[in-house]
């Protein structure tokens, strides 16, 4: 397989942008879950899963579109 370093270049800057973004999200569900009044532990757990979730979605997104191109 012979791929092209635009090609790279585009996956890399995707992976930093699905990483920024799932940062965002766990970030706003630990200060949501913090202002709901839930502990720091509690509300660090919850941006974790947060964050872990829509990693998840968000890389088998993107593994779903490389496919397909």
């Amino acid at each position: 397989m012979n791929t092209s370093p635009i090609h790279l270049m585009l996956l890399v800057l995707l992976l930093a942008v699905v990483a920024l973004f799932c940062t965002l999200v766990g970030a706003a569900a630990g200060l949501l879950a913090r202002l709901d009044g839930a502990t720091y532990a509690s509300a660090l757990l919850r941006g974790a899963l947060a964050f872990a979730g829509s990693a998840t979605l968000c890389l088998a997104l993107l593994t779903f579109v490389l496919t397909v191109l």
